[in-house]
Order: structure tokens, then C-alpha cells, then sequence
């Protein structure tokens, strides 16, 4: 995309779980700004590239960058590859938010103090200004007047936002979503992909896993089919929703949409 950095890179990653091979030669770019959404039948392999983009799983063989960078390792001054520390790794890692189906807040802890976590134990800010920061998400997602509850007297939606809320926190430049709204009640779906919408709108690089066909549609820029760990199918979501290119992604659709 002419004008646009690469924000994520993907080369020719593979994946087993012992013989299972999960992903195959995946290729993939994105783009800043861009809205890419991964669509495929369950065990296609979506989860599983969202979280070695992330390195929650290592890939096998292949590279992949995020922001320039190889997630997991660096190259040294010789051109050899070196696993990235621990240290070096959580570093990284602070760049990419990512919010999965079921929503990890801590029952103990208010919706503030979820938010503030990460921000006190990874980033090391004083509390003061962790909580400043934690505020300002919590009212980006339309929920500061929650702070003080706990996760229980929450909603599914909401319990979702303040997910997304601390994923903002960190200032990722990439924001990573996992069926976001699959555990979710259907009437709690809108608040959550209208808070998806407005990331969107503001420009975040964002890779979404999801079955929500109309927000593929809208927020979209480019939709990638997965088959059997392979992208099959990949274009705009016009081109893909309404006329795609491989019989496999016609069968999958006509059961989706």
C-alpha cells in the first residue's frame, strides 16, 4: 500500500502441534491503519496465527515482524538469529494489545485496577499516573463511571470494553482481536463491535478474528479465508463476501452469511 509502513510482516511461518500442521507457508502483510480480518471454519488456523504474531505460541519456521521488528528474536551484527530475553520479549510485546474471547479480568480487583495492572508491573508508572492513564481508556470505551465496580457486577459487553481498555493502556500499535464477541449474549454484541468501529475509525492497525460478517463488511479493509492452515482466499471484503474466488470459501460463506 503505497504511503503506508508495514506494521506486520509474516514469512513463510509454519506450525505443528506435534503432526498436526496448523499453519502452512503463511505470507501475510499488514499495514498501518489497515483492518484486516481473518475468517475460516474452526481449527482453520486464525487463532493460532494471532497468537504467534504475538509469540504466545513460537512458530516452528518462518519470521514474523511487528513494527520492523522480529517478534521472538533479533539478528546480531553477523546476520544470526537470537531469541529475543524475556525481558526483551515483554518489550516488544507492550506494542501489540490483545483481547481474546473470555475476558481474563480479575475478580478481585475493581475495573480500574484491572486496567491500572499492566501498567504498574509491566511499564513500572506510579500509580498516580497509571491511574490517569486508566481513566482516560475506561472513558474512550464509554465506561468510566464503572471503575469502582468489580467484573462481576458487570455486563459481558462491558467486561469486554474494559478488555479493551486495558489493552489501550499499554498505547499498542497494533491491537490483535480474538472472537471478541463469540461468548457474548447477541444483544451484547453491538457495544463491543461499535467500540471495535471507533478504533478503527481513529486509525488503529487492527487483525480481527471473527464471525461478524457485517462488521467485515464495513470496517474491513481486506478479508483473508483460512482453510486448513493456508490462506486460501484474500481481497476486499466486497471482493471476498460477494464474489469469492475459490469454491472453499462459497462453502464456507453460504453457511455464515
Amino acid at each position: 500500500m503505497a504511503g503506508k509502513d508495514l506494521m506486520v510482516k509474516v514469512e513463510k511461518v509454519n506450525k505443528f502441534y506435534k503432526k498436526l500442521h496448523v499453519l502452512r507457508d503463511i505470507d501475510m502483510e499488514v499495514y498501518s491503519g489497515e483492518v484486516v480480518v481473518l475468517i475460516g471454519a474452526s481449527g482453520s488456523g486464525k487463532t493460532t496465527l494471532l497468537r504467534c504474531i504475538n509469540h504466545l505460541e513460537t512458530v516452528d519456521s518462518g519470521c514474523i515482524y511487528v513494527d520492523g521488528e522480529p517478534i521472538g528474536s533479533y539478528v546480531d551484527e553477523k546476520g544470526n538469529l537470537h531469541k529475543d530475553s524475556e525481558r526483551v520479549l515483554n518489550k516488544k510485546r507492550a506494542r501489540i494489545g490483545m483481547v481474546f474471547q473470555k475476558f481474563n479480568l480479575f475478580s478481585h480487583l475493581t475495573v480500574l485496577e484491572n486496567v491500572m495492572l499492566a501498567l504498574t508491573t509491566v511499564q513500572k508508572f506510579q500509580r498516580e499516573k497509571a491511574k490517569e492513564i486508566a481513566i482516560q481508556q475506561l472513558k474512550h470505551v464509554g465506561l468510566h463511571e464503572k471503575m469502582d465496580s468489580y467484573p462481576s457486577k458487570l455486563s459481558g459487553g462491558q467486561q469486554q470494553r474494559v478488555a479493551i481498555a486495558r489493552s489501550l493502556a499499554m498505547q499498542p500499535k497494533l491491537m490483535l482481536f480474538d472472537e471478541p464477541t463469540s461468548a457474548l449474549d447477541p444483544e451484547l454484541v453491538g457495544e463491543v463491535l461499535d467500540t471495535m468501529i471507533n478504533l478503527a475509525k481513529e486509525g488503529m492497525t487492527m487483525i480481527v478474528v471473527t464471525h461478524e460478517m457485517g462488521f467485515a463488511r464495513e470496517v474491513g479493509n481486506r478479508i483473508l479465508f483460512l482453510h486448513e492452515g493456508v490462506i486460501l482466499d484474500q481481497g476486499t471484503p466486497g471482493e471476498i463476501l460477494s464474489n469469492p474466488r475459490h469454491e472453499r470459501t462459497k462453502v464456507f460463506l453460504s453457511k455464515v452469511l
